[in-house]
């Protein structure tokens, strides 16, 4: 095929498990979920990242980043309601009462829904990061060829994503295992809003 071989599967899936794996806005969301409603009610979530994230990456190759580049003020609009949902995401992270701990009592709030997730990346500052980065590097051709080479690097993220963000959940319902009281559980939910309000320091930057 036009541009990929072994080396470049290779390559793609240790940059795509680098940049899934390590701590971001959708990890410390997900964390916090597993701890505050386990894992299972946390899957539509992860599972709403895995598909929104390489969704995400194929609408930016075919054209969605142009669009944004023409329109520079869809892209502003975009930055700044992204900020206000990610500081809504965070206070709703850390008000969130476990049902973990809740003497049998269940938790306020709910896990994010799969399109709420999906939804998420076009303005989670670290998808941006890693699309671009990726479609820099990962692409070389045009037109059909283009289009393959993008949807194999959004299979391989999707494969690569799934295993990432279970193991974040799976941490925080660790957590809420070890750390069994409601007070624990939700300094560990205020730390992970912590970061996700930390994640957004690259919005500002880049205005």
């Amino acid at each position: 095929m036009q541009g990929i071989d072994l080396s470049w599967v290779l390559s793609a899936a240790a940059f795509s498990l680098a940049m899934s794996a390590t701590p971001g806005p959708n990890n410390a969301m997900v964390a916090a979920s597993g701890a505050t409603f386990g894992i299972r009610r946390t899957w539509w979530h992860m599972l709403g990242i895995s598909v929104g994230f390489p969704v995400m990456m194929i609408g930016v190759a075919l054209g969605a980043g142009r669009l944004l580049e023409q329109h520079p003020e869809v892209h502003e609009a975009m930055r700044w309601i992204g900020a206000a949902y990610m500081l809504w995401l965070a206070w709703h992270i850390a008000s969130a009462r476990p049902e973990a701990a809740g003497a049998g009592k269940a938790g306020r709030g709910r896990p994010l829904r799969f399109h709420e997730a999906a939804l998420f990346q076009w303005i989670n500052p670290k998808a941006w990061i890693i699309v671009v980065g990726a479609l820099a590097t990962y692409t070389q051709a045009d037109g059909e060829h283009l289009l393959l080479q993008v949807l194999v690097l959004g299979a391989i993220f999707f494969l690569v994503c799934i295993p990432s963000v279970l193991l974040w959940t799976a941490i925080g319902a660790g957590v809420a295992r070890v750390f069994k009281t409601v007070r624990a559980i939700q300094i560990f939910n205020w730390i992970m809003a912590a970061l996700l309000i930390a994640s957004l320091l690259p919005l500002f930057w880049e205005g």
